[in-house]
């Protein structure tokens, strides 16, 4: 994706300052289908809206796994996103083997801001495509971090990128104060109804979605079409 003569590399600067590689790579990212992170004070949830795949009818999955403790969605290039969550995979085999414990979630994504900063840096790199949210717990509490291809890693109560994420944002903004004391299933039907928002002029009946959750006492795990089932219906029935 070439526009000018700036645009060649990570490296060449605009005479206006802008990197336009990095522009693309956030371009990318709303495109994506949305995704949405929430957090309580015992949870953390992540919810995709997915695409389905003509051939085979097959379902695109948008949250991946990364440890029993951490895992991610992501919003743009799923390739980019599947090598991301290799890396911390390995990262974190890596350090359960050297400390026979999990990796902290604050450092573990500080090292992927560092790792993704090196992208926008280096002739012989590019920029991730991606952008990802991430759901941890460990001793800390829960976590929510948004990592863009910019290198930009936030930590938040509640975010949702990707097309059309700003209406499942003005969701989030509106409720996020009842998140902290939110039971696991109010966690879960917040989320759903701000992922609804990112919908669009698709019909709700055609609603194919991913969600996982982490938090006390749960590792990272992700829910089937039929789990998430009931709570589909009845986030319909309050809408």
């Amino acid at each position: 994706m070439f526009r000018n003569q700036y645009d060649n590399d990570t490296t060449v600067w605009s005479p206006q300052g802008r990197l336009f590689q990095v522009e693309y790579a956030m371009e990318a990212v709303q495109l994506g289908t949305a995704t949405v992170g929430l957090k309580s004070r015992d949870y953390a949830l992540l919810v995709a809206l997915c695409r389905t795949v003509e051939e085979g009818n097959s379902v695109q999955q948008k949250i991946m796994p990364v440890d029993v403790h951490v895992g991610m969605s992501i919003a743009g290039l799923t390739a980019d996103g599947r090598t991301v969550c290799q890396h911390l995979r390995t990262e974190c085999r890596t350090y359960r083997h050297s400390y026979d414990e999990n990796y902290p979630v604050k450092r573990l994504l500080d090292a992927l801001g560092n790792k993704m900063q090196s992208h926008t840096q280096r002739y012989s790199r590019r920029p991730y495509g991606v952008g990802m949210l991430f759901a941890g717990y460990d001793e800390g509490g829960t976590y929510i971090y948004q990592v863009m291809p910019s290198a930009t890693v936030l930590s938040c109560k509640a975010m949702a990128i990707g097309c059309r994420s700003q209406s499942a944002r003005s969701y989030l903004e509106r409720y996020v104060d009842e998140f902290l004391g939110s039971s696991k299933t109010d966690l879960i039907d917040h989320g759903i109804k701000a992922i609804y928002g990112a919908l669009g002029n698709r019909d709700s009946k055609d609603l194919i979605i991913n969600m996982a959750m982490v938090g006390k006492d749960m590792p990272f795990t992700i829910f089937s079409q039929e789990e998430i089932a009931p709570y589909l219906e009845k986030a319909k029935i309050a809408i």
